[in-house]
C-alpha cells in the first residue's frame, strides 16, 4: 500500500482510534468499515482493520462481532496473501465474509488514485 491510499487508510484508522477513546463505538466501527474496504487487498492494513473491529466488538460486549472477527482475522490474512477476498466487503459480522459488495464512488476514487486509474 502506497501514497494517498495508504494516507487515507491510516487516517481512517486514526479517526477510529479517537472515536474508540471517546466511547463512540458505533461511529468508530463505521469508520473501520471504510478502512477495511481501502485496505483489504493488503495483508497488514487488512489485518489491522479486523483487529480494531475485534476491539470494538470486545468493548461493546458483542459476542457475534467478536466471534465474527476471530474468524475473519485468519481468513482475511490468508485472503490477502493469496489475493482472494470479496471486493467491497465491509468486514463486519453483519455481512457474510464471502459476499462481495459494491464499492461506493468516493471510496473507489481513493482506491483508483493508488492504481493510477481515473473513473471521472
Amino acid at each position: 500500500m502506497q501514497g494517498k491510499l495508504k494516507d487515507h487508510f491510516y487516517s481512517h484508522i486514526g479517526k477510529a482510534k479517537a472515536l474508540i477513546e471517546s466511547d463512540r463505538l458505533d461511529e468508530a466501527f463505521s469508520v473501520l468499515e471504510v478502512a477495511h474496504v481501502l485496505g483489504q487487498r493488503y495483508l497488514i492494513p487488512h489485518t489491522i482493520s479486523h483487529l480494531y473491529m475485534l476491539k470494538v466488538g470486545l468493548l461493546k460486549c458483542d459476542a457475534k462481532e467478536v466471534f465474527g472477527q476471530l474468524f475473519r482475522i485468519p481468513t482475511g490474512f490468508m485472503g490477502s496473501i493469496i489475493g482472494v477476498f470479496p471486493t467491497g466487503n465491509t468486514g463486519g459480522s453483519n455481512i457474510s465474509p464471502f459476499k462481495s459488495l459494491g464499492i461506493p464512488e468516493d471510496i473507489q476514487r481513493i482506491i483508483n488514485q493508488k492504481s493510477g486509474k481515473n473513473n471521472e
